[in-house]
């Protein structure tokens, strides 16, 4: 017999909240299954962006959307010493390094494209200079940490099984940016790890990210999590929702007149929803 599952809804107070994000949250609490555990984390590393105003709208949109974590919700901004622990230990083993290039350096020299579209860091600081004066961030040795791991690690996709990993295609990624001194693959399996999340839920524009943060785990020793990748809601382009897509925010709808269910229940968040859930899993919001 399978044991409940335990996921999270991790939104960022970059913006206010808008359908996409009820569809992952409604995703992730029933992916947690009778039994199991939904928590919810706010991933608010981004100091700048992030405001506190941003994030008490956020608490206040989801209490209204009838969307409650199981456990106290976790805060990223106020655990960042947690997370120089583990940058400290991937820096002792030979696994990072710094580096000093700007972004406008790395897409003039940048000549290919990770499997999420990104560019691929082409090196430069490997093994160059340290700039006296200029804060580093610091990147994994993606060659050295798949040595270490012989192979480039996998997961477990509900509903698809087995996935290869493609992180030698991502190069060296930043674990810890010039300006917040962390990023998001750290912080996210950090977590994962410590919160006792088995299955991590989320939309499928995240998905390749996941070869990223699986050999992050392996390296830590941290327990490999399934995944399950939902559909996202686009608009008539094509493109993902966004925050800046205001007629389809949470407090525009609210402000509307529109119910916590309706939203709950909204076409575009059940067609997501239906798309991704196994059949008959979703009986509405």
């Amino acid at each position: 017999m399978t044991p409940p599952a335990t996921t999270r809804f991790a939104p960022s107070p970059t913006g206010f909240l808008h359908l996409g994000h009820v569809v992952s949250g409604l995703y992730s609490r029933i992916m947690a299954g009778e039994g199991g555990r939904f928590l919810i984390r706010i991933e608010d590393i981004d100091t700048t962006r992030c405001t506190p105003e941003l994030t008490a709208a956020l608490r206040e949109d989801l209490e209204w959307l009838g969307l409650s974590s199981d456990e106290p919700v976790r805060r990223q901004s106020r655990h960042l010493p947690e997370y120089q622990v583990v940058l400290k230990t991937l820096r002792e083993r030979g696994l990072l390094y710094p580096c000093f290039c700007t972004r406008r350096e790395i897409a003039e020299a940048a000549t290919q494209t990770a499997p999420d579209g990104s560019l691929v860091y082409p090196g430069m600081c490997r093994h160059g200079p340290v700039h006296a004066g200029r804060e580093p961030g610091w990147r994994l040795d993606m060659a050295r940490a798949l040595e270490v791991l012989q192979g480039v690690p996998g997961w477990h996709e509900i509903g698809h099984g087995r996935v290869a990993g493609k992180a030698n295609a991502f190069g060296d990624i930043v674990l810890a940016r010039r300006d917040t001194g962390v990023s998001y693959h750290l912080c996210v399996t950090h977590d994962d790890a410590l919160e006792g999340v088995t299955t991590v839920t989320r939309g499928r524009d995240l998905y390749e990210a996941t070869s990223v943060q699986r050999v992050l785990q392996d390296l830590m020793g941290w327990p490999e999590p399934t995944y399950a990748h939902h559909a996202l809601i686009l608009d008539s382009e094509g493109h993902k929702l966004s925050k800046r897509d205001g007629a389809e925010g949470v407090r525009v709808l609210r402000q509307g007149g529109w119910r916590a269910r309706q939203v709950r229940e909204h076409p575009l968040v059940r067609q997501a929803l239906e798309a991704s859930l196994p059949t008959g899993a979703y009986s509405g919001g």
